[in-house]
């Protein structure tokens, strides 16, 4: 597949947020110039609503992004952003096929920048997860100082939610009225049962210094205790299945 050329865009058919088909390739060439708070904050609004809508304009904006991406984190960012929602209904599956070699880029971008051990390192951590196309994960990783994932036992069906944080790491039965009950403490998979995804995900955070990130990353991927029928789970398998979304 060749590189898609952003010279060649038919902007007549990228249309944008509110429908409009030029002023996203006016206020690129106008961020690719100098770096303008006004017009990164217009292209954002423009090309990406919030939570998980992008129009084809995004798309078709990736490969000019990229090509600022090293100098410019406004444009790192918003390339993220747009690749986070790739997962979504957007009916531009050829445009983003056509920019598989400058995602490709990206990523080796994204991978320096972590190297980097950047402030606000989970960010592109998940745009990375994004680019390689693992959007479930880009979409639910937190930083595990607060985090909680609802699941049902794969035995008995129970609603399990699993604790990882600074609070504990435990799979509990969730009272509203009592909170957390019947604890059962994680077990964490160790560095050698990772396989996949989880993995790369904590060699990643390992090698840059994130070491409560990676452990947290361990208990995730690690097996879970269910408090009422004492079956014993892969916590990311089963939220995994139950949580993983839709694809195009």
């Amino acid at each position: 597949m060749g590189r898609f050329n952003a010279q060649v865009v038919n902007w007549t058919q990228m249309h944008d947020c509110y429908g409009d088909v030029d002023r996203v390739p006016t206020l690129l060439e106008l961020v690719e110039r100098e770096d303008n708070a006004e017009a990164w904050d217009e292209l954002g609004y423009r090309l990406v609503l919030e939570h998980d809508l992008v129009f084809p304009a995004g798309f078709a904006a990736l490969p000019r992004l990229i090509g600022i991406a090293s100098r410019c984190a406004r444009a790192r960012g918003l390339a993220g952003a747009i690749l986070r929602r790739a997962a979504g209904h957007h009916g531009c599956d050829e445009l983003l096929a056509n920019c598989a070699d400058v995602i490709a880029e990206f990523r080796e971008l994204l991978d320096r920048h972590l190297q980097s051990r950047p402030v606000g390192y989970l960010a592109p951590l998940l745009d990375l997860l994004a680019a390689k196309e693992e959007y479930h994960w880009s979409a639910v990783l937190g930083d595990f100082t607060d985090d909680f994932y609802h699941l049902a036992c794969p035995n008995c069906a129970v609603e399990v939610t699993i604790a990882i944080g600074d609070y504990g790491r435990y799979s509990a039965i969730r009272d509203w009225h009592l909170g957390d009950v019947d604890r059962r403490g994680l077990r964490p998979a160790s560095s050698e049962e990772l396989s996949g995804t989880g993995r790369w995900m904590h060699e990643t955070a390992v090698r840059d210094g994130h070491e409560a990130l990676a452990d947290g990353i361990a208990y995730l991927f690690g097996k879970a205790e269910c408090p009422v029928c004492a079956a014993v789970f892969n916590i990311a398998d089963e939220y995994s299945s139950a949580n993983c979304p839709i694809l195009r």
